[in-house]
Parts: structure tokens; C-alpha cells; sequence
């Protein structure tokens, strides 16, 4: 208060209306409400004011009320020792000056201070208690005024000041002003003013000349480096923007879809992903461009891994390592061009989404003895022949070693490989068309969503091709045998994989194509006997998507010869189909040897007999020649040797049954593939006796 008073009194006011209270005479109010606060500090310790009150009739306490006894701070930690012996040193010194005198001497001297007090307190306790209590009330209410004159002054004050601001400060002056002062003065009616400074020095002139331009000067120095700085980070900003600007215009000219980001509407972004593919990925194939420092754009790709990952496909061929796919996706590098790195962003989330949806398949379809890992898929394609697929880095792909890989294993690791990406892209399509229909009606029932057929069709794929592959050879070995014996084998087609040509349709060519590969895979082999108007067919179909499942063998057959003989149908095992086959082949071998009519023709074996098929569905022959002993033929064929046995047995009742009486006369004879010596017929021929 007392600066305020000396910075006010050589200011002049001027107004006609205001006046003034004595403002600056607050001093020894304050001094005289410390004293009697403190007076009542001491009674108030004294336990008189737990008396029963006795207020006196004063308004002003009423409205005002003030604590009397002061706040204890109790301090509940006990000091430390070295806290203690520091007290100790700084009120006795040093331990060598302490002895028993000293403290002694000490202790009388607070016995008569304790005393004195004593006498004074005693001298207190004789006032009588009502007095003490009129006193007190009286010393508060004291305490009161004063405290309560001092704020009334101090608002005067307040007031006076926040009048003097609002010349120069309106808003801020009127929030400090009160509302008495607001309606009987307006804003601004009070203003200072210097009356008659004192003339200054011209030296002090010049200095403040002097330090003014020196000032100014200083401050439009700084101005122009502001505005230089400015200019030039505003330059390297254009330059930023318009390099950031036209990359981000080359990519959408590349055919990218920029947009904003639907959480961040002040930052672009690209979409990279497939929006059909499933939530999870479908957002993830959304990157933001972010500008560097020097303009260059960044793709933000979020969760995409920073390494190009992918799919592969490895062969195994009797357990060992015989093919495995290659990634056509370079080496990551940060010399990239921004097109790079969206298209291996674009490819690395949908190797991911691939693998993601194999493995579930995979789990659906475990009956067919197909086991998932952590990150490995194994199928058992066939008896030897099993595929692993896994998700792993491009780099580390190529640090596997390529020896002892075959150029059928390559092939076939490299065709599941495109196969199951082109089955992820038909079923995104087939998202989109279902998408473009009008929606199922509500159900209470959550729908499904089915897992995409793209192990099932490959792995029917390589069934089928294992299960046909061995049929040829089946036959092919039989028909070489046959071949090595001479005997003309029946003339056979084969139609490979006939529902994967496909007929007409309105759908285009790749669709058309894909949704043959997704039908039931199908193969005929067709064929004609030597038996009149003999002819077999099989058909083998391989289906996983609907039951059931697996691959069957549907074998037919037409021997008029051999009425009572039925088709086997529909077998699924190999080695019925393998029996089924070579009995087949047996009857036709069988009747092309009781049909041979040439040793009839020779004169010397007029009277020769001929071999009369038994009981052909075993490969026995019977020689009509002798009523009694009939020489008997039993025929045996196989994929790898025909062989044939002829002995002497004794007729009963004129069939063929009994046993071997002539064991030496027995004569056996086997034909192999790689065996081209005496035909079959010509032994048959030699072996059959002649009358002369």
C-alpha cells in the first residue's frame, strides 16, 4: 500500500461527483488486530472458552467468525540421533564444554523461570471467571471490527485502483471493479496524468535517444531475420508439398485409389487391399501417405510386415525334399519406387489373407488326414506324396537349398501354387457378384461364412491325376505283358480329366474354366474285347467338396460269352480295381484261346480236339480230346507275367475235376514284359496233342 501511495500522490484527479476515503491509513489497524489476536491466543489456551458462551449482543460477530486457536502441527516422527546431537551441538557446543556444573547451573535457572511463571498464573486464576469470559468476547469482537474495517478499506482501495485502469484497461479493469462503483461511475471517468515532471538532462536525453534507436534498430534487424527465415522455410515448404503432391498424383495416375482416411480426414491414404476379402484384411489394405522432411512420400503400411512374405509350396516325394515353389516377388529394398512398395504391401496381405483361409480349410477338411502347426499346413496328396505349405519371408526362401528337387516336383509345387492363388481371386469375385444380388431375407440365426474351396480342388486335382496316372500304368503293364505273349491287346481311349473341358456358357472364359475345376474331376478309359462284341469301361471320379468323399472306380463291362458275369461297379481301393481289371483281361485271354481255330485246319490233327473254357472266371481249360484223361490248362495273369500250366488229369462224371496223375508231364511256361520269345498261341499249339 505504501508504493501505491507514493506512485498516486504526484498524480491530479479530476471528477466532479467522486469522493474520496481515507485510504491509506491501514498500517496500524493491521498492528493493532496481530495484538489482539494474540491476547486472545492466550486465553483461549488458558480453557476458558469451554465455558458455556456467552454471546454479547454484537451484529458484526454474527457475520463474521474467527478461529482463536491456532492450527498445532504435531510432528509424529521422532528426530533422527544426528538430527539430536546437530540440536545438541548448536544449543550447548561441543560435548567437551558440557560437564556437571554447567548443567546444574542450567537447571536451577529454569526452576526460577518455572517458579516465576508459577506465580504469574496463579496471579491469573484469582480473576473471576466471568470477567475473564466478558474480556474475551470483548478482545473478539475487537478482532472483528478491526479485521472487518481493514477489508472494507482494502476493497476501497481495489475499487479506486481497477477505476484508475479502465481508462487504458476496460474489460480487465471491470471484472476487479464491484457493483456499487459500476453504477455510480462509469468506465473510464478517472484518469492520471503527470503534473510538471521534472526537466531531465540533455545528456539523459541522448542516452534514451541513444538506447531508443539502438532499440529500434535491434528490433527491425530481427524483424528482417524473421522474415528472411520465414521466406525461406516457407520456400523448402513449397517445394515439399509440390514433390509430395505430384507423387501422390503419379500414384493415383498409376490406377491406386487415394482417398482420405476415414479416422484421420487430414491425411490421404491408398488402397492397396482387395475390398472383398474378409473384415480383418479388408482393412488392412488401406496405408497412409505420410510426407518426409524432404517432400518424398511414405506409405505408412500400419500392420503390414515390412518383409515381403509368401506362400510356399513344398513337395515331398517318399519323404524326401522333390519340389517347392518360388516367389515372383523381388527383394525388398529402399531404393523402391513408391509403386513398389504398394505392390509388394498389395501381395504381402494377400499371401497373408492365403494363408489365413488355407488354414482354416485345412482344420475343416482334417478327416482326410490333413494336420496343421503354428505355421505349417501337410497334406498327404497320395500313398507317396505329400505337400507342406507354410508363410515365410522372401528372403529366407531363398536361402533354402534347390538340390535334390526334381523338374516334376518344381512343376507340381508351382502349379498347386498358382492354382490355390487364382481359387482366392475367383472367390473375391464371387464376394463381389453375391454382393450385387439382393439380400437373403433376416433370420434370428448368424450366418456362416464358409470357408473358400482352395485346398480341396488341388488336392482333388492331384488325387485324381495320382489315381489315373496309376491306371495307365496298371494297364500299361498289363497290355506289355499281353504284348510280350503275343496276343493283341484290346484297343482302349482315354478321355483324362473329360469335365475340365467344359461346354458353352454364358459365363467368360476364366470363370467358366475356374467353375469346371471346382466340379467333381472325371476320367474314362473305354475299350473293346477280343470277345464279340466285348467291350469294358471305367470311369474314375475324384470329389472332396460333398460327400462322399475321395475317389471311386466305377468298372463296367459287356461279355456276352459269359452271361452269369456281372460289373463290380463302383469299388474305391486300388487293388479291387486292380483284381477287377486283370479278371477282366483273363476271361478275354481265356476265350481268345478256347476260340482259336488253327490246329484244326492242319490234315494231321483232324481228329484233334480242342481246349473248351471250364470254369474261365479261374483260368482253367479243358482238352476234349480224351474221354478219360484230359490234358488241363490253368492260366494265371498279373500286372507284371502271365503264366500258364498244363498237366494230366482224370475225368469224372466228363468235367475237368480230379487230380494230377501225370506231375512229370506237367509243363509251365511264364511271359513277362521284357520277355519277346515264343508266343502264347504257338505254345498252346505245341502243348495240344494230335491224333495220327
Amino acid at each position: 500500500m505504501r508504493a501505491i501511495k507514493q506512485k498516486i500522490e504526484p498524480l491530479q484527479f479530476t471528477h466532479p461527483t467522486l469522493q474520496f476515503y481515507p485510504l491509506f491509513s491501514l498500517s496500524p489497524q493491521f498492528s493493532r488486530i496481530s495484538d489482539h489476536v494474540k491476547r486472545v491466543t492466550a486465553f483461549s489456551n488458558s480453557g476458558l472458552c469451554e465455558t458455556s458462551p456467552v454471546r454479547p449482543p454484537n451484529t458484526m460477530a454474527d457475520s463474521f467468525n474467527l478461529p482463536l486457536r491456532p492450527i498445532l502441527d504435531h510432528n509424529d516422527r521422532p528426530d533422527t540421533l544426528p538430527v539430536e546431537i546437530a540440536q545438541i551441538n548448536s544449543q550447548w557446543g561441543s560435548f567437551r564444554d558440557v560437564n556437571e556444573e554447567v548443567l546444574r547451573k542450567k537447571i536451577a535457572e529454569e526452576k526460577d523461570k518455572n517458579g516465576i511463571d508459577e506465580e504469574q498464573s496463579e496471579d491469573a486464576t484469582d480473576l473471576d471467571s466471568t470477567e475473564r469470559v466478558e474480556q474475551l468476547y470483548k478482545r473478539r469482537a475487537d478482532i472483528t471490527q478491526f479485521a472487518m474495517q481493514a477489508h472494507m478499506e482494502t476493497l476501497f482501495a481495489l475499487d479506486f485502483v481497477s477505476l484508475l485502469l479502465s481508462k487504458q484497461l476496460p474489460r480487465q479493469a471491470e471484472t476487479s471493479m464491484s457493483a456499487f462503483l459500476k453504477q455510480v461511475a462509469p468506465l473510464g471517468s478517472l484518469n492520471a496524468e503527470a503534473v510538471n515532471p521534472p526537466p531531465k538532462p540533455e545528456s539523459t536525453v541522448k542516452d534514451i535517444s541513444a538506447v531508443s534507436r539502438g532499440w529500434r534498430i535491434q528490433n527491425f534487424n530481427g524483424a528482417a531475420n524473421k522474415l528472411l527465415q520465414a521466406a525461406s522455410r516457407l520456400e523448402t515448404e513449397v517445394t515439399s508439398e509440390t514433390r509430395y503432391w505430384n507423387e501422390v498424383l503419379a500414384v493415383k495416375d498409376k490406377g491406386w485409389k487415394v482417398s482420405r482416411l476415414p479416422r484421420e480426414r487430414q491425411a490421404l491414404g491408398v488402397q492397396f487391399g482387395f475390398l472383398e476379402a474378409t473384415p480383418v484384411f479388408r482393412d488392412r489394405g488401406l496405408a497412409s501417405l505420410r510426407r518426409a522432411e524432404d517432400g518424398s512420400l511414405l506409405l505408412d503400411k500400419g500392420l503390414v510386415p515390412s518383409k515381403p512374405r509368401f506362400v510356399r509350396v513344398r513337395v515331398l516325394q517318399s519323404g524326401r525334399l522333390s519340389g517347392c515353389s518360388q516367389s515372383t516377388n523381388p527383394t525388398f529394398s529402399g531404393e523402391e519406387t513408391i509403386e513398389g512398395r504398394i505392390l509388394q504391401a498389395r501381395d504381402t496381405v494377400f499371401e497373408e489373407e492365403l494363408f489365413h483361409e488355407l488354414f482354416r480349410e485345412a482344420k475343416a477338411i482334417a478327416g482326410f488326414g490333413v494336420t496343421t502347426r503354428q505355421n505349417l499346413i501337410q497334406i498327404p496328396a497320395s500313398e507317396d506324396l505329400e505337400i507342406l505349405l507354410d508363410l515365410v519371408d522372401v528372403d529366407r526362401n531363398h536361402l533354402e537349398p534347390d538340390h535334390g528337387t526334381s523338374k516334376e516336383g518344381n512343376s507340381i509345387a508351382e502349379g498347386l501354387a498358382h492354382t490355390i492363388r487364382i481359387l482366392l481371386a475367383y472367390a473375391h469375385r464371387q464376394h463381389l457378384q453375391r454382393r450385387t444380388l439382393l439380400p437373403p431375407p433376416l433370420t434370428p440365426k448368424k450366418r456362416t461364412i464358409p470357408e473358400h474351396q482352395l485346398l480341396r480342388p488341388a488336392l482333388a486335382y492331384v488325387q485324381h491325376m495320382s489315381h489315373t496316372q496309376w491306371l495307365q500304368s496298371l494297364l500299361r503293364d498289363i497290355f506289355g505283358v499281353l504284348q510280350s505273349a503275343h496276343i493283341s491287346p484290346p484297343a482302349y481311349t482315354a478321355n483324362i480329366f473329360s469335365t475340365a473341358q467344359g461346354t458353352a456358357s454364358q459365363v467368360p472364359t476364366v470363370e467358366a474354366l475356374i467353375e469346371s475345376f471346382l466340379t467333381p474331376f472325371e476320367s474314362n478309359f473305354k475299350g473293346k474285347l477280343s470277345t464279340p462284341r466285348g467291350s469294358f469301361s471305367i470311369s474314375v471320379s475324384t470329389n472332396l467338396s460333398l460327400p462322399p468323399y475321395g475317389t471311386s472306380f466305377d468298372v463296367s463291362f459287356e461279355m456276352p460269352t459269359h452271361p452269369d458275369l456281372k460289373s463290380p461297379g463302383s469299388l474305391s481301393q486300388r487293388e479291387e480295381v486292380e483284381a477287377a481289371v486283370t479278371h477282366l483281361l483273363l476271361l478275354d485271354v481265356v476265350f481268345a484261346i478256347s476260340s482259336d481255330e488253327s490246329p484244326r485246319k492242319q490234315p494231321e490233327s483232324k481228329d484233334s480236339g480242342a481246349w473248351e473254357a471250364t470254369y474261365p472266371q479261374h483260368g482253367e481249360l479243358l482238352l476234349s480230346s480224351d474221354p478219360l484223361n484230359r490234358k488241363k490248362m490253368k492260366i494265371k495273369l498279373s500286372r507284371h507275367e502271365l503264366s500258364l500250366e498244363a498237366y494230366t488229369v482224370r475225368c469224372f462224371n466228363g468235367t475237368g475235376l480230379g487230380k494230377k496223375e501225370d506231375p512229370i508231364e506237367s509243363e509251365s511256361r511264364t511271359w513277362k514284359s521284357s520277355n519277346t520269345s515264343q508266343s502264347l498261341m504257338d505254345h498252346v499249339r505245341e502243348i495240344t496233342p494230335h491224333k495220327q
